[in-house]
């Protein structure tokens, strides 16, 4: 009998899931609106998705693109913000290029090990963007992977 193919996973179910309970956690904690937050692995794909009670149905779709334009580009949904600010052209052809799946307010945050390399990436949104990659950095330092950006400034 032939053995079975194993994968191999850089970003389990039980950290992504740990990563949206604790963003969760703190926006309870620090009395943050309802949110939607994602995890998606390095190839874009969803490991874990909670909507809080009274978080627009939207919000899925913004927590997701604020992940997915962060692994696409390889920087902080904030940092591609300011990357493209002076360049709404280029702005525009990256959302177009992803099919809308791109959004350049903070909040979308990439997940690293402790080697630096990109494993995938959370999306929050919900509150202010700034609040909302606050909690994000907080679920990622939760179970002992490095966030991208480790801070945010000016909240917390």
């Amino acid at each position: 009998m032939a053995k079975p193919i194993s994968l191999k996973v850089l970003l389990s179910l039980e950290q992504a899931s740990a990563i949206v309970d604790e963003t969760l956690r703190l926006a309870r904690e620090n009395d943050l609106q309802s949110l939607t937050v994602v995890v998606l692995d390095a190839g874009g794909h969803q490991i874990a998705l909670k909507r809080e009670d009274g978080s627009g149905i939207i919000r899925v779709q913004v927590a997701c693109a604020k992940a997915y334009g962060a692994l696409g580009m390889g920087k902080s949904s904030r940092d591609l913000g300011e990357h493209v600010a002076d360049r709404p052209l280029f702005g525009n052809s990256l959302s177009v290029i992803s099919g809308g799946r791109f959004a350049t307010v903070p909040g979308g945050v990439l997940i690293c090990d402790s080697d630096g390399l990109v494993i995938g990436a959370v999306g929050v949104t919900g509150d202010t963007s700034a609040r909302d990659e606050f909690v994000a950095i907080g679920g990622v330092r939760s179970v002992g992977l490095i966030s991208s950006p480790q801070e945010s400034p000016g909240v917390g």
